[in-house]
């Protein structure tokens, strides 16, 4: 499959071919069946899969725009809605949107929410009320994503890494998490905590701050902060992100979530 995509990014006349069609729509399907990822844990580390976002961009071309409806919704759009989630075992509040590409994974919750084509939403996890993971993004076991949380697609540049969020962390509300920013597993991100890739990602918790960007590291505590940076009108604060804690390791990650909330007075 990879070679057939590969050939029709790089012609793009192959697409009127019916062998390539149905190679990029069986990529597509085994997305939606968590059987390919756009992005995956390899030694230790993510490699994103170049390739298979090349078939989600060539996806759109080969597609109709066509009318669908779900009762007395009406949707105009190249890409159908995903469907068959009591048999995934996934639980689905009107008016929560999925595309089909997108895998959903068992005991996963999806409040009124959107998760785009090529997003893969991994067990137990929960999609809160207005929250969008965006195209490509991959979202661990047991994540809490809370309401109003953006979480941004990627699809071109291609060797553009997607927004990674590992297992167990907790977004609060509001937040927002772009231009393939990872989120380390168990890690906390406060409400209204904005991280994009050049972000700055600020460790207040020992003598010296100690600066990151794009990555928050397991168990992090993460608040809303700000620097004073100079400009040519004068100085005046730019928004970052601190890092005031750590969330304590334990087997109940509620009771662990709750107790790193309180001690270090984070909004959720």
């Amino acid at each position: 499959m990879q070679e057939i995509i590969e050939a029709a990014w790089e012609n793009r006349n192959l697409l009127k071919e019916e062998k390539t069609k149905e190679t990029i729509r069986k990529v597509i399907n085994q997305l939606d069946e968590g059987k390919l990822r756009v992005a995956e844990p390899k030694n230790g580390d993510w490699q994103t899969n170049e390739w298979i976002k090349k078939a989600v961009v060539l996806y759109f071309p080969i597609q109709k725009m066509e009318t669908l409806e779900a009762g007395p919704l009406e949707f105009y759009d190249k890409i159908p809605l995903k469907n068959g989630y009591k048999e995934k075992g996934v639980r689905v509040v009107p008016h929560a949107v999925a595309r089909h590409g997108a895998y959903i994974s068992k005991g996963v919750i999806l409040m009124p929410s959107f998760v785009n084509i090529g997003a893969y939403v991994d067990e137990g996890s929960m999609v809160d009320t207005w929250a969008t993971v965006g195209s490509c993004a991959q979202i661990g076991k047991n994540v809490h994503i809370s309401g109003g949380v953006g979480i941004g697609g990627v699809l071109e540049p291609l060797q553009a890494a997607p927004v990674i969020i590992e297992d167990n962390v907790f977004l609060g509300s509001r937040s927002i998490v772009v231009e393939g920013v990872r989120i380390g597993e168990e890690a906390v991100l406060g409400a209204n905590v904005v991280l994009t890739g050049s972000t700055k990602i600020i460790d207040v918790t020992s003598n010296k701050p100690i600066e990151r960007r794009g990555f928050v590291p397991p168990r992090s505590v993460v608040i809303p902060g700000s620097y004073s940076k100079a400009f040519p009108a004068g100085n005046y604060q730019v928004p970052c992100a601190l890092i005031i804690g750590q969330r304590k390791e334990s087997t109940n990650k509620k009771t662990s979530l709750n107790e790193s909330l309180r001690e270090h007075n984070v909004a959720i």
